[in-house]
């Protein structure tokens, strides 16, 4: 009798428990319902709204598209197609000894009617060829002597390219130097040794940030630049005699 009773209530709770489940199924069932009856009265009531909303972004969309087709680039090739006269004295003034001077004057300034690498810088400064125009103004200004202008487009030239970036920020440095702003070269410096972990920039900032730490009595921090060439940059130029450089700065630093 024990036995039947026991298993009488088993089943008992069986039932209870489906009964429970299928009702709060059937809750969950009508929360869902509820839900969606009332996003669709939400959607049927703000439908001018979505629909508007959504007609903005596709005009949006619509007009970001046209000006990149009829302003962007165009404006790209334009500024490409001059680049090409003052870049080709630019080019020759980096490769020649002879008149370099009026060479990066013409590339600068222009001549006969043609757009020179200022003009360029100043009226396509959003096109590529307008950003490469403020990098070869700011090296023929750097070459020429004029170097609060050599910092100014230097300054606003940018790139994704590691190897032109950290020449930028080089040539700011050497750019300071020259107006014996020694602090600002170093910083700068600096900076361009850290682009790019590469035998050749890399180095070469950080010879160029030694000495210059040498000429501020920086002598611990110059030592830390050279060992840095020695141990990181073996194979590079400025690691032929940079143990000559680290004792100079370990007797200065004593």
């Amino acid at each position: 009798m024990a036995t039947y009773k026991k298993r009488g209530n088993k089943k008992h709770k069986g039932n209870q428990a489906s009964l429970e489940d299928k009702s709060t199924t059937a809750e969950v069932f009508n929360t869902l319902d509820e839900t969606a009856s009332k996003s669709e009265q939400w959607v049927e009531k703000n439908q001018k709204i979505i629909f508007t909303g959504l007609i903005a972004v596709a005009a949006v969309i619509l007009a970001f598209l046209a000006y990149n087709k009829y302003v962007v680039e165009p404006n790209e090739k334009e500024a490409a197609d001059e680049l090409a006269y003052p870049k080709r004295y630019f080019e020759e003034a980096q490769n020649t000894t002879a008149a370099v001077d009026s060479l990066y004057n013409i590339s600068l300034n222009g001549s006969d009617g043609k757009y020179g690498l200022i003009d360029i810088a100043d009226n396509y400064s959003n096109t590529k060829a307008g950003n490469l125009a403020k990098y070869m103004s700011g090296i023929s200004f750097l070459k020429t002597g004029d170097y609060e202008n050599a910092i100014k487009y230097l300054s606003e030239f940018s790139s994704d390219d590691e190897m032109l970036a950290a020449l930028a920020k080089g040539n700011i440095g050497d750019a300071f130097v020259e107006i014996n702003q020694e602090e600002d070269a170093l910083q700068y410096y600096l900076e361009a040794a850290d682009v790019s972990d590469n035998n050749f920039t890399s180095p070469l900032y950080l010879h160029k940030a030694g000495i210059i730490a040498m000429k501020l009595e920086k002598f611990n921090d110059a030592e830390s630049y050279f060992t840095k060439i020695k141990n990181e940059f073996p194979k590079s130029e400025e690691a032929k005699n940079i143990d000559i450089y680290i004792h100079r700065a370990q007797l200065a630093g004593k």
